[in-house]
């Protein structure tokens, strides 16, 4: 049974998206309702995967493989070879991964009330995403996880493009642009290790890679292991994204639902940096490790530009889009320190930004449904006409700006840690990032909690309602409780950390 649950648990909102597809297009209650509750499968799911690990449980039992495609008859070789099996699998990282998509994405749907039109398309559409998501980080061969990668993009193209703000369209053209670029050239990359080596399963070529293992076809050379590394490195930074790959993001995070941006912001940017330390660091640790100079000075430079950028902003959505672009800078810097505090850094930062971003943008939504702006100077006074939802924006906006005692503290901590350890100047440049950030956070915060009151706006202020409180309150938990007790990160991540450490040759 065991070996089966992943394979259910990837694909259970099936049974969301069957019960959507039979109901008529017009009952928008009815069809909410479904669309909410076919996301609940995978959640209880994965939460029944994590009390198994917590129990002692080895998170490999959980791994299946069945025959799947077989290219040719090349058995004369080696049966195993040019092959592509089915086969996910499960560690401590893809857990984590697993439990961010799975919280966010039923969080998400349930914001996913503000749709005003297209009810059934938009929850068709949004389930296919969360199968996309969920098979991304369990598969275990790169064309099934390639498969995964691409099924995340085209609903995100259209959720983008057809429920989005007054330039989805564009938004979502820049979306399907840049993501393609990076799709091709990740399989390219893919195409050319499965030609050399007959396999595209991840541990088959981490071991052909790192441990000495020799591929019975074309061999592959120093150079070739350097420019594979690097077209891994580049598609993921697309995808994450870092200056200079980031221009697609801000136009989706400005134009598209809310609810969608939670899922973006909080789930499928976190796809570029797990790529990253599964393919980048984890098959070509000798390459990554020649370039992570060049990682951290991207990120530095992404950690500084997005929080200028968003310093000048008077839109709040512009805002947070360029402090997910500083924030992302922040990953980079941890996965270029190349020692156990910055990784284990990175990994936290990913996790932590995602509770808040999607819960920024829940907040964001909430305040656009009865405003109709998010531009900071038509905003103001917030504190006074609603005090409960301002409680939460600022509490948020701490958690961003890495108050202690919350996520975003933690993992800023060990990346700079880290940092300091292997590459000093960078990070003492990269410390003034950290300034910035609490300088755009509060601005507008403030902007909007104390700022002058906009009279124009006034009568449609009105606080959180009864049902708005759960994504609130769950997220704000999850980045408290991380920030409090780290360990709920740290206890499944520490055979992943110390495999990548190990691979790397660092301590």
């Amino acid at each position: 049974m065991n070996a089966y649950l992943l394979s259910l648990l990837v694909f259970s909102p099936l049974l969301g998206i069957v019960m959507v597809a039979l109901m008529p297009k017009n009952e928008e209650r009815t069809i909410k309702q479904f669309g909410f509750f076919g996301t609940l499968p995978p959640l209880f799911l994965s939460f029944f995967l994590c009390s198994q690990y917590y129990s002692g449980m080895a998170l490999s039992s959980f791994s299946m493989k069945v025959d799947w495609i077989r290219f040719g008859n090349l058995e004369m070789y080696d049966p195993k070879l040019f092959t592509v099996n089915f086969e996910l699998g499960l560690d401590g990282l893809s857990l984590i991964f697993l439990l961010l998509t799975t919280i966010i994405s039923s969080l998400a749907a349930l914001a996913s009330i503000y749709i005003k039109q297209g009810w059934k398309g938009y929850y068709l559409l949004f389930l296919i995403l969360e199968i996309g998501m969920l098979g991304v980080f369990t598969a275990e061969n790169l064309i099934l996880f390639f498969i995964f990668f691409e099924m995340t993009l085209i609903p995100a193209f259209f959720l983008i493009g057809r429920w989005g703000s007054l330039e989805r369209e564009k938004a979502s053209y820049h979306f399907l642009i840049y993501n393609g670029i990076g799709s091709a050239i990740l399989l390219v990359a893919i195409l050319i290790l499965f030609a050399r080596t007959g396999t595209t399963n991840i541990a088959a070529l981490t071991q052909m890679m790192t441990m000495g293992g020799v591929s019975l076809f074309a061999p592959i050379s120093g150079s070739m292991k350097y420019g594979l590394c690097l077209a891994f490195l580049i598609a993921f930074a697309i995808k994450l994204p870092v200056f200079p790959f980031h221009s697609w993001m801000v136009r989706v995070h400005a134009e598209a639902p809310p609810a969608i941006v939670m899922i973006h912001a909080g789930v499928l940017l976190k796809i570029g940096a797990y790529g990253i330390i599964r393919f980048g660091m984890g098959i070509f640790p000798e390459q990554y490790k020649s370039l992570a100079f060049v990682i951290v000075l991207m990120g530095v430079i992404s950690f500084l530009y997005g929080a200028l950028l968003a310093m000048v902003q008077t839109d709040f959505k512009l805002v947070l889009a360029y402090s997910s672009i500083s924030h992302m800078g922040i990953v980079m810097m941890g996965l270029g320190a190349l020692n156990e505090a910055g990784l284990q850094g990175a990994i936290f930062q990913v996790i932590s930004h995602g509770l808040i971003a999607a819960m920024l943008f829940f907040l964001v939504g909430a305040l656009s449904e009865r405003t109709g702006t998010v531009l900071l100077p038509r905003l103001g006074g917030l504190a006074r006409s609603m005090p409960i939802f301002s409680g939460f924006m600022l509490a948020c906006g701490l958690a961003s700006l890495g108050l202690p005692g919350m996520s975003g503290f933690i993992s800023e901590f060990m990346v700079f840690l880290g940092l300091f350890k292997s590459q000093p100047l960078l990070a003492a440049i990269g410390v003034i990032g950290l300034v910035l950030t609490a300088v755009y956070i509060l601005r507008a915060i403030m902007q909007m909690t104390f700022g002058k009151n906009d009279s124009l706006v006034e009568k449609e202020k009105r606080d959180l309602k009864s049902w708005e409180f759960v994504p609130v309150w769950v997220l704000l938990g999850l980045i408290i409780s991380i920030g409090v007790y780290p360990n709920l990160l740290g206890g499944p991540l520490q055979g992943t950390i110390e495999a990548m450490m190990l691979a790397l040759g660092g301590r």
